[in-house]
């Protein structure tokens, strides 16, 4: 048997496994005209040819290099040559990752997504096949990793997710890079190469380039392979537990639950493992937040403290949830986020500043450390969502920090160079935040022009530009890490 036939035979074997593709499903493919993409479409072309489905293709230009013009070309002249419909999309990423404060590879990501999801509405309906294999699996592994990941994270990329009402597959996630492109050759098909993937600009090309090579050739050979076995059990792992989570949740959680309250019975609670105990009060603390995300191991620790004594306590939580015990049951509320503060802070510029930072207290959620300083030659404005950055000079009024009040608003970009005022109150309705934690939100304001919402968006007409000599640096010190992100940096400069 050839190479053609071990591949198609394998990957075949691993869309049926992963319950993938049924008969007469519509399939829309992201083809970006690299290797891994163009194995994908060339073997969902010889699967349609034993399950019958309808295929299409979608080629994002992400509006970054002068050749992706070319890429776009190649794909199109392929799919003419298979007979399958192209749809081009065009993205500016470098405007959408300036405009959401995000990387510009997190932003591509989204982009490619939000496109290839577009064309299956488009279609019905219908499902996105994407081109990763188990070398990408490898590097989210170790990536997840290093920056300290439980046991989902650990278990890589999922062969089959929802996103909204379709699918997202990945019907090559079980072959290496190397199979792809013996693949490739064996049918004389040639690829595109994506002179970005060459650098080290981003940390996953870093563990491409150097860490798994090195890993595959003085460590232990077949190590990819080896791994993708581990993210198997690991998923399978991750599915019993995510199961048996659900299951003890049923017997530990009262039936006077609402929607922003959780009853846990002690003794059911106690009667479970740890691992399991751990895993509800994560599931319970993340569903009562409003975006699911800032919940850590650290604020599950303190909740699990509640069961360990008698003797009524409350352990306060991020997004103003609190868990109290109360005799036998402990209570997770989220509730009402009390004003922090009853009168404003004014922060003391003027020289005193440069030389020594001053310290605003936000109770409960940590502290805002402002200081001054001069620009510095060569300088870059760094990416962070704790620490940000402005024009002290344009601040011609007391700053001051405080709750929210009537008549707040930003200036924002309209993505056409000009600036316009959107009001607090209608950029927390447009984010969803709850009306509960509103008040408990602290800004920065001139006024009533606002400076930070603090850890989120920062007003344009602030922010450090060429011509800024003196800087304000407004530091949130609760946890947060200053460092570079792959992940959605809301608000960062």
């Amino acid at each position: 048997m050839g190479i053609r036939e071990e591949t198609e035979k394998k990957v075949f074997a691993y869309i049926e496994e992963q319950g993938m593709i049924a008969p007469g499903d519509r399939v829309v493919a992201g083809v970006s005209g690299g290797a891994d993409s163009v194995c994908l479409l060339l073997l969902l072309q010889a699967y349609g040819r034993k399950v019958p489905l309808a295929l299409a293709v979608v080629h994002v230009d992400h509006g970054i290099r002068e050749d992706a013009v070319e890429d776009a070309r190649y794909v199109e002249e392929l799919c003419g040559h298979m007979g399958l419909p192209f749809y081009l999309a065009r993205r500016d990423v470098k405007s959408l990752a300036k405009e959401e404060k995000c990387s510009e590879e997190d932003a591509g990501r989204r982009a490619r997504y939000q496109a290839f999801l577009q064309a299956a509405e488009r279609m019905g309906g219908g499902k996105v096949a994407v081109a990763h294999n188990s070398n990408d699996n490898a590097e989210t592994m170790l990536f997840h990793l290093f920056r300290g990941s439980g046991i989902k994270g650990i278990g890589g990329i999922l062969p089959v997710r929802a996103e909204g009402g379709t699918s997202i597959i990945r019907p090559i996630l079980c072959l290496e890079r190397e199979e792809v492109e013996a693949y490739l050759r064996e049918r004389k098909v040639a690829w595109r190469t994506d002179s970005t993937n060459s650098g080290d600009d981003y940390r996953r090309n870093r563990i491409r380039h150097h860490i798994l090579p090195y890993v595959e050739q003085e460590i232990a050979p077949g190590a990819v392979g080896h791994m993708d076995q581990t993210a198997r059990q690991l998923r399978e792992t991750e599915s019993y537990l995510a199961e048996q989570t659900k299951k003890a949740l049923q017997m530990c959680l009262a039936q006077t639950e609402s929607q922003g309250l959780r009853v846990l019975d002690v003794a059911a609670f106690r009667g479970f493992h740890g691992v399991l105990q751990k895993r509800m009060l994560f599931e319970l603390i993340k569903g009562l937040s409003p975006t699911g995300k800032d919940i850590s191991a650290v604020h599950v620790r303190d909740t699990l403290t509640l069961f360990a004594r008698e003797g009524n306590r409350t352990v306060m939580l991020p997004f103003g949830i609190t868990a109290r015990r109360q005799y036998g049951q402990v209570v997770l509320e989220r509730g009402a986020a009390p004003k922090w503060q009853e009168r404003p802070v004014e922060v003391p510029l003027g020289e005193e500043i440069f030389r020594i930072p001053f310290v605003c207290s936000l109770g409960g959620l940590g502290e805002l450390e402002f200081s001054a300083f001069f620009v510095k030659k060569h300088w870059e404005l760094p990416k962070n969502q704790c620490t940000k950055w402005f024009d002290y000079d344009k601040m011609k009024e007391c700053v001051v920090v405080r709750s929210r009040i009537t008549g707040d608003f930003f200036t924002i970009s309209d993505g056409a160079g000009n600036t316009v005022r959107k009001t607090l109150k209608k950029y927390m309705i447009e984010e969803k935040i709850p009306k509960q934690l509103r008040d408990g939100m602290p800004v920065v304001a001139m006024g009533s022009h606002i400076l930070w919402l603090v850890g989120r968006r920062i007003s344009e007409r602030f922010k450090v530009d060429g011509d800024t000599e003196r800087i304000l640096q407004v530091r949130w010190n609760r946890g947060c890490k200053d460092s570079e992100t792959e992940e959605k940096d809301v608000g960062a400069h």
